[in-house]
C-alpha cells in the first residue's frame, strides 16, 4: 500500500516541493537585500534611522515569523486599500498566501540578516577605508571591490545559518494556505491514510536540500577564505623564511 500512495502521489509532492523551493530562494534573496540595507544605513549614524532600526528590531525579533506572516495575510489587504483610498485609488489588493509568507519572511529574517552583516562590517580593518582613501580609491569603489568581499567572506557563516531558518520557515506558510510540500504531504496523508510516509518525505525533503545548500555554502566559504591561510603562515616565519 505505501509503494502504491507514493507513485500515485510522486508527481504532486514535486510541485509542493518546487514552490517551496521558489519561496525559500526568493526571501533569501530579499533578506540579503533588506539586510544590507539596514546595515549600510546604520553606518550613516543618522538618529532617526538609528531609532527606526531599533523599533524595526524590536518588533520583528521579537514577534514569531508565524503571526507576523497571518498579520500580513489577513491585515495586509484592508491596510493596502486602506492607503490607496488616501492617495484617491479605489481598488482591492488581494494578498496571497504566498505573497504573506514571502513579506514575513522578509522582514523578520531580514532583521537578522542586518545584524550578521552589521557585524561583519564591523570587523573589517578600519585600515582598508584609510588605505582606499589614500589611494583616490572613490567611496562607492571602495564598497564595492574592497570593503564587501570581506564583508561576503565574514558573515557567511551567519548568512548560512539565516538561510536554515528560511527554508525551515516555509513549512509556517502552509498555515496561510500554501499548497507547498508539508501541505500537500498533509492532503496526501489524509487521502491514503499514510501521514508517516508522506511527512517523512517532506523531513526528507528538507534534510536533503538544506545538506545540499550548506555544502555549496561550505564549498563558497573555502574559496573565499583561498589565501588567508597561507598568507598568515607567511607572515608567522622570521625574516630569512624558514621555520
Amino acid at each position: 500500500m505505501p509503494a502504491s500512495s507514493l507513485f500515485g502521489y510522486c508527481e504532486y509532492l514535486l510541485a509542493g516541493a518546487a514552490i517551496t523551493v521558489e519561496l525559500a530562494v526568493s526571501g533569501y534573496l530579499l533578506v540579503l537585500v533588506v539586510g544590507t540595507a539596514w546595515a549600510l544605513l546604520r553606518r550613516t549614524g543618522i538618529g532617526v534611522v538609528t531609532v527606526v532600526w531599533r523599533v524595526y528590531a524590536s518588533i520583528f525579533m521579537g514577534v514569531p515569523s508565524v503571526l507576523v506572516m497571518f498579520l500580513f495575510f489577513y491585515a495586509g489587504s484592508p491596510t493596502l486599500s486602506s492607503l490607496l483610498a488616501l492617495f484617491g485609488w479605489q481598488a482591492r489588493i488581494d494578498v496571497s498566501p504566498f505573497g504573506a509568507g514571502l513579506a514575513a519572511l522578509t522582514v523578520v529574517q531580514g532583521a537578522y540578516a542586518a545584524e550578521v552583516i552589521s557585524g561583519a562590517i564591523r570587523n573589517v580593518a578600519r585600515g582598508q577605508f584609510e588605505a582606499s582613501r589614500a589611494l583616490g580609491i572613490r567611496t562607492y569603489q571602495t564598497w564595492w571591490y574592497v570593503i564587501m568581499p570581506q564583508v561576503a567572506r565574514l558573515a557567511l557563516p551567519g548568512l548560512t545559518n539565516i538561510w536554515v531558518s528560511v527554508l525551515k520557515d516555509t513549512a509556517l506558510v502552509a498555515l496561510a494556505g500554501l499548497n507547498e510540500i508539508v501541505m500537500r504531504s498533509r492532503t496526501a496523508s489524509g487521502a491514503t491514510k499514510e501521514p508517516f510516509l508522506f511527512f517523512t518525505l517532506a523531513a526528507l525533503f528538507f534534510i536533503v536540500f538544506s545538506a545540499m545548500t550548506l555544502r555549496g555554502a561550505g564549498v563558497l566559504e573555502r574559496r573565499l577564505n583561498r589565501g588567508l591561510a597561507r598568507r598568515d603562515d607567511d607572515q608567522r616565519l622570521p625574516a630569512g623564511g624558514r621555520a
